[in-house]
């Protein structure tokens, strides 16, 4: 069974959804992020939390140390047996992300092109960006049409195998055959927004990132050797952060600039999209969940595959009201631990002595709202052996 692929600009809700559709196919979450795998670059990456780690098992997140590197190579290979590990063990792998070199790199395939020379990359780093676009559009024109130009690492690297190889980078490119998958028909799609609400939900991200602490994050890095890595030094907020620190602009102007740069970002990530991946776009409007959207997905895969959905704890038996707990959770993206998850059950391993949690009224309708409350309360009402599953609620309770 070939993975799905799921893929939306910054900001859109994709992460969400793959973690709907995760719990429904019994499926596994590997991150198409660049900056994710760095341990660390946690509140400005929007990287998953722990308790949605928890409930659905991520991979290539945290991979690595902020000191060290991290490219497309390793990513491919690393995905790669990630993909063989939970297709192996009868699971569905769900690829997420939103980074187009990893994916170029994962269908398109990694070439042999030469491992960095320390000289020449520092002389061309001291290179002005107008230098190294003169040389780039002498000696491989076509790769000038094609490269982000805002990338100066990419373009730095472009001018640097040229050199090394003698030979076009777009040449090169064309002969790298190997490669760790395919885009299978009916099983890659992207979430795409309108423009003025991807806006809106970006802005907003942003003011939550600075409220949760991503200058104190970033501050926290720096002692780690962030400034040092240029390519975790890469990532949208923390560059900015950095500068704020350095005293050259306000805070208020390092947010608004944080906002512009995801926007554009956001921007650049449709027009590859769209140009690079033979995707089934879907709009998602402002109301809907991503309990819907996964389910409008769902509903394009075929039947066999549809059997594996969690539809509910104990399949089409009748759940009884003594032997669960409804505990709902707000569906407002980082306003609680999941991201969306609409129904969560607990089951007794022993449902004729549920001791149910509840109140005196019978209530079986919490607002519990995260992870860590539920198993404090399930511990502290000696229910050591309880587990969280997914489905339907329970008869009687209030959706």
């Amino acid at each position: 069974m070939s993975p799905i692929l799921l893929t939306g600009p910054t900001a859109s809700g994709k992460s969400a959804v793959a973690l709907e559709l995760a719990l429904r196919l019994d499926g596994e979450i590997i991150s198409v992020d660049s900056m994710q795998v760095y341990r660390g670059l946690d509140i400005g990456t929007a990287k998953p939390s722990a308790a949605e780690r928890a409930l659905v098992t991520h991979h290539l997140i945290d991979v690595v140390g902020v000191n060290e590197s991290f490219d497309a190579a390793r990513f491919v290979h690393s995905a790669t047996a990630a993909i063989q590990d939970i297709e192996g063990r009868n699971r569905t792998a769900i690829l997420c992300g939103g980074t187009g070199l990893y994916f170029n790199a994962w269908l398109g395939g990694l070439g042999s092109a030469p491992p960095p020379d320390p000289l020449l990359r520092a002389e061309l780093e001291a290179a002005t960006t107008a230098e190294l676009l003169e040389d780039l559009a002498r000696k491989d024109p076509v790769t000038l049409d094609q490269i982000d130009l805002q990338n100066r690492r990419r373009l730095v690297r472009a001018v640097e195998v040229i050199r090394i190889t003698g030979q076009p980078f777009s040449i090169q490119r064309a002969r790298w055959p190997e490669h760790g998958g395919t885009l299978t028909a009916g099983r890659a799609f992207g979430i795409q927004r309108d423009r003025p609400t991807l806006v809106r939900r970006i802005d907003e991200r942003v003011n939550r990132m600075f409220q949760a602490g991503l200058v104190t994050e970033t501050q926290g890095l720096l002692k780690h050797g962030l400034r040092e890595n240029r390519t975790a030094l890469q990532a949208i907020g923390y560059r900015q952060v950095v500068e704020h620190l350095e005293g050259v602009v306000s805070l208020r102007e390092t947010v608004e600039r944080v906002q512009a740069k995801t926007r554009q970002f956001a921007k650049r990530q449709m027009t590859w999209m769209q140009g690079q991946l033979d995707l089934a776009w879907l709009e998602v409007g402002t109301n809907e969940s991503p309990s819907q959207t996964a389910e409008r997905i769902l509903q394009t895969l075929p039947p066999a595959e549809l059997e594996r959905r969690r539809d509910g704890p104990l399949g089409d038996r009748p759940l009884s009201r003594k032997s669960l707990v409804y505990i709902r959770a707000a569906s407002f993206r980082n306003a609680h631990p999941f991201k969306g998850l609409h129904r969560i059950l607990l089951q007794s391993p022993n449902v004729d002595d549920p001791q149910g949690i509840t109140n005196s009224s019978g209530d079986y309708d919490s607002q519990i709202h995260n992870l860590s409350r539920i198993q404090r309360e399930v511990r502290r009402q000696g229910h050591q052996n309880w587990k969280p599953v997914f489905g339907r609620s329970a008869p009687g309770a209030t959706p």
